[in-house]
């Protein structure tokens, strides 16, 4: 069954597209969807007479991608997770985990189904994950994956270092930290009198 996309399906078209599907994915779910509407001859002439339109929309959704795609290459996001023995995860990082971390680290709102993470991440480590955003064009996100222990020994170091630096006798210094959901360390140094 032919069918006229009203909107881009990820692996078959975008906008304007004529396409050959079967009956029962046109009729169950991009008809009912509003992915697209059946390629009869009234439609058919209707989407000539839009072709224009449709064009400079694409032309804007390919650039706009195409921005998105250069900031995504450049960009490090962070997951904490409870790690065990030898780098192994409890559970996993998953592409829902990598969207949200995207969306809060970066402020870039990406459905979760275009991250293409394949298998969960189960070690920890860097890895490089292709993000799909629009047709054929891809991000790639670089996601340190790190344990809580070693943000923690992080705060630690941080505190070593404050004790071997030189401080007066008559001032004494405290010092509090916390890991960040984004994994940074946020430390607070304050100067207090005895």
């Amino acid at each position: 069954m032919k069918v006229i996309l009203l909107k881009e399906l990820q692996g078959k078209g975008g906008e304007g597209d004529v396409i050959d599907v079967n009956r029962g994915f046109a009729n169950n779910f991009l008809l009912t969807q509003g992915y697209a509407v059946k390629a009869t001859p009234g439609n058919l002439k209707q989407l000539e007479e839009r072709k224009k339109n449709i064009a400079k929309r694409e032309e804007t959704r390919i650039a706009d991608a195409n921005a998105l795609a250069e900031k995504l290459n450049d960009a490090t996001v962070r997951v904490i997770a409870q790690v065990g023995e030898e780098g192994v995860l409890f559970g996993s990082v998953t592409a829902p985990l990598v969207a949200d971390a995207i969306a809060e680290q970066l402020d870039i709102e990406i459905d979760r189904r275009r991250v293409e993470l394949g298998k969960p991440i189960k070690m920890t480590g860097t890895y490089h994950v292709p993000v799909s955003l629009y047709r054929d064009i891809k991000g790639t996100v670089t996601v340190v994956v790190a344990g809580e222990s070693e943000a923690e020994e992080a705060i630690d170091a941080i505190e070593e270092a404050i004790d071997i630096a030189e401080t007066p006798a008559d001032e004494m210094v405290e010092v509090d930290g916390e890991v960040a959901a984004d994994g940074t360390v946020e430390v607070e140094v304050t100067e207090t009198e005895e």
